[in-house]
């Protein structure tokens, strides 16, 4: 519904709304991808383990620091929530917002899913992603948000007053929580997600968020760098390729694969893990 103003403009409306804008986090400034040092780890690499994740279920999976990982189209087209935690300290874990502030909307090749504060670190670098060709469609769409927040039990009883168990929220608590033997613990650390080969944006009228059918087909998959000991976790949303639904029973789901791949440790030479952030942590609070 687009909303109608209550307050009159004022006179000089058009000249406060021609301000050009300001990108808030100048990318130039970031730490570098050492890219020569990527593609050549990624020519070495070879597969350690594989993980299915079952359709409208969730898996966890251990990435060691300097590994990749790749999650792939298997089967038909599927989209998946992707969550990330520090494996030594769950604590520190993927911060969607400011990832999304730093690199855009949606990510691909090049950029990175940061943690939470106070670590504020490169957790994974994307390295390779085989839906990049789609770019901007012209609803405003693209591949692979940090816009969302994933699919939860919550927000459906609030919007259709019943009990789905299988939102991506509950999905990655029963395999977070089954990794830890603790499911309230896993709740608790389950958090904002990168929405894999789902294809989102904002309608260009009234700005609400969007979801279209992902243009994922099998064998398509998007690769990253472990920056650190990841624990992750992925769930094969309920909503299929996100066509008409999410949150159902009734759309096409299939599974998701995770493959881990660990390179030649001597191409990796001069790498080291990003130290965590060197704020002083002071706040300006004097001792």
């Amino acid at each position: 519904m687009k909303y109608t103003p209550m307050t009159p403009a004022p006179a000089d409306a058009d000249a406060r709304k021609a301000i050009k804008p300001v990108i808030c986090y100048s990318p130039e400034t970031l730490p570098a991808v050492d890219t020569a040092m990527i593609d050549r780890a990624r020519a070495s690499m070879e597969k350690i383990d594989t993980v299915i994740v079952p359709p409208r279920e969730a898996e966890c999976f251990h990435v060691p620091a300097g590994h990749f990982f790749r999650i792939i189209s298997s089967e038909g087209p599927q989209v998946g929530d992707l969550n990330l935690w520090n494996y030594d300290n769950p604590e520190e874990r993927f911060y969607s917002g400011k990832t999304r502030a730093l690199h855009g909307t949606h990510i691909s090749t090049g950029d990175r899913m940061w943690s939470t504060i106070p670590y504020l670190r490169p957790m994974v670098t994307v390295t390779h992603d085989t839906l990049d060709w789609y770019g901007w469609d012209e609803f405003g769409g693209s591949v692979h948000d940090v816009i969302g927040t994933r699919c939860d039990p919550y927000t459906n009883y609030l919007l259709h007053q019943d009990h789905y168990h299988h939102c991506c929220h509950s999905n990655l608590t029963r395999a977070f929580g089954k990794h830890f033997g603790d499911y309230a613990k896993g709740e608790l650390l389950v958090h904002d997600v990168m929405n894999v080969f789902m294809c989102t944006g904002f309608t260009l009228d009234t700005h609400q968020y969007f979801m279209k059918a992902s243009p994922v087909r099998p064998g398509d998959y998007i690769e990253f760098f472990a920056e650190m000991n990841i624990l992750g976790g992925l769930s094969a949303c309920p909503g299929g390729d996100c066509s008409s639904e999410h949150s159902s029973d009734e759309a096409a789901c299939y599974p998701l694969v995770v493959e881990v791949y660990r390179p030649d440790p001597a191409t990796l030479e001069g790498w080291e893990a990003p130290a965590i952030n060197g704020y002083d942590r002071s706040h300006g609070i004097k001792p």
